[in-house]
């Protein structure tokens, strides 16, 4: 195997690995919150499994995946090999130490603070060291794209950079941008406290730099499915993608308005005013057009595939186009729980409602849609997309993989729409279990168990995603290469703002500074009220007991 197929394998399994244990983390914790006896039944143990769920997912996950997928663009979209390969391995290794250093911090029971940076609840300084590393190793993975594509555009002056490794550079582009925030408080502040050199942490600034962070690394999560909808989608269909020029648009867009809309979050937070808090919801709702954009965008590609396939009618092409391929299967069904997500985060952003449904199940269903959904089953169509090139055979099956799609949409659906209407019911989120024999709550027992078994959907479907992924590596030969969708109207040349960045950075951080300059800058020119950390620094045989 060649030394590029094994960097992004050893990326894509290190990336299910902690999926796969996350899914099964994740079903116990929903088995605690019904009214029937869970296995090792512990609240304690709850709240290590569910650091350690976000952590795998949200964090290990996502960022490996993106790393893997990125190399695997890189050399297959610029036809070229993979640049200073001794240095994406050391990305790697440092993100993988990572990543295992924090979670042998969770298992010990020294971590358990869920997978926000929020003190002063205070883990153990391994867990905050180590996500620091798989960071570290991810802003290698960043530079590398950079470099990538503009070594690239040297050599092809005047040509369009492929709009595949132009909006993965918008990605890594916007992963460095959006991950400043949490960087700061990790450095400056949770590590210095966790190793003790201070005992004292100004809460205020902590809240307001993670947040800078916390909804922007959203769209670095789910900008690789937006990757796959504009060039493996029509690919897939047997199509052509409807606008080269609307997709980068769209990852421009992204990249500049993404990360100054974290204040949504801190809608009910004492240390910021009503200005800034308005002004970043309204990027928050600016935030929608690109999706607005790929909607439009991706709709019309498939119609052009109908068409190319026979599909007559107003909706005649629909019924044409390839419903066996996974990707194509995938992606609806993701734009479906896009849909069902967007609208919960509309809800989100507003100040009135959000203040009525925060701290419920309305919450964790509208970030399961969108994160769980959405992006998690675009991971899954894009690795079976790339495991023929990867692994030089073909899937073991077809059909298992859409059986694999469909569990996965149907659990997540199960999962996240009784998850809406017991938050609206006022069901809280961030506990581990309920009394059912209130009658206020006992109510919920209906919903609560359609929840339960969509979780069992969803470990169902992980596991077949698992095996399908795995039972490939052996079988029936394939040289199919990775291919990505030409435009209607392949572009010749573009626009340099189009083939660049240049100019969306000096405006990124343009933004950034108009609105995080002040909320960040007051707490050094005002007086701080600092607070004393609360230090989590549990072991596991007091867990147990």
């Amino acid at each position: 195997m060649h030394r590029a197929e094994r960097l992004i394998l050893s990326h894509l399994w290190l990336a299910f690995a902690a999926f796969g244990v996350a899914v099964v983390l994740g079903a116990w914790q929903m088995g605690m919150r019904t009214p029937y006896p869970a296995p090792l039944e512990n609240s304690d143990l709850y709240y290590l499994s569910v650091t350690a769920h976000g952590v795998l997912m949200a964090y290990v996950m996502t960022t490996l995946f993106a790393m893997g997928f990125g190399y695997a663009v890189a050399t297959s979209s610029l036809d070229e090999p993979l640049r200073y390969p001794a240095l994406a391995w050391t990305g790697f290794a440092v993100s993988a130490f990572g990543a295992v250093l924090a979670l042998a911090t969770i298992i010990a029971g020294r971590a358990s603070v869920l997978y926000t940076f929020y003190p002063p609840l205070l883990a153990h300084a391994g867990f905050y060291i180590g996500l620091t590393l798989l960071f570290a190793g991810s802003w290698i993975w960043a530079g590398l794209m950079v470099v990538t594509m503009f070594g690239w555009k040297r050599r092809h002056w005047g040509q369009p950079v492929p709009l595949v490794m132009f909006a993965t550079v918008a990605t890594a582009l916007l992963w460095l941008w959006t991950s400043v925030g949490v960087a700061a408080e990790l450095v400056f502040q949770l590590i210095p406290a966790a190793l003790g050199v201070t005992d004292w942490i100004d809460v205020g600034l902590a809240r307001t730099l993670f947040s800078w962070t916390l909804h922007a690394i959203v769209y670095f999560w789910l900008l690789p499915a937006y990757i796959g909808f504009y060039t493996l989608l029509p690919q897939a269909a047997g199509g052509r993608l409807y606008s080269d020029t609307m997709g980068r648009v769209t990852f421009i867009v992204f990249l500049v308005v993404s990360t100054p809309v974290g204040l949504h979050h801190l809608l009910v937070d004492p240390e910021h005013g009503a200005g800034f808090k308005f002004l970043q919801s309204v990027f928050t709702f600016v935030v929608a057009v690109p999706t607005l954009l790929t909607v439009f965008t991706i709709t019309a590609s498939l119609e052009v595939a109908g068409r190319i396939r026979g599909g007559r009618g107003p909706l005649g092409w629909i019924a044409a186009l390839p419903w066996h391929e996974p990707m194509v299967l995938a992606s609806v069904l993701s734009f479906i729980m896009l849909g069902f997500g967007g609208l919960g985060g509309l809800v989100n952003m507003s100040f009135g409602m959000n203040a009525m449904i925060h701290n419920t199940a309305f919450v964790t269903a509208h970030f399961h849609l969108i994160f769980g959904g959405t992006t998690v089953l675009m991971y899954m169509a894009i690795a079976y997309t790339l495991w023929p090139e990867l692994t030089g055979h073909r899937l073991v099956s077809g059909r298992l993989a859409r059986v694999q799609i469909w569990g996965w949409f149907i659990g997540m659906m199960l999962l996240t729409i009784p998850w809406h209407a017991t938050g609206l019911m006022g069901q809280p989120r961030r506990m581990s279990g309920f009394d059912y024999s209130v009658p206020e709550i006992a109510r919920l027992i209906p919903l609560v168990d359609i929840s339960f078994v969509g979780g069992l959907f969803l470990v169902a479907s992980a596991m077949l995603f698992l095996w399908v992924l795995l039972r490939s590596h052996r079988g029936m030969a394939s040289a199919e290469r990775l291919r990505f969708a030409t435009a209607v109207n392949p572009p010749h040349r573009v626009p340099g703002i189009l083939n660049g960045f240049a100019v969306w950075n000096v405006l990124a951080l343009l933004l950034m500074v108009a609105n995080y300059g002040w909320p960040v800058a007051q707490f050094f020119v005002r007086d701080s009220k600092p607070v004393p950390v609360y230090r989590v620094d549990t072991t596991v045989p007091e867990l147990a007991r």
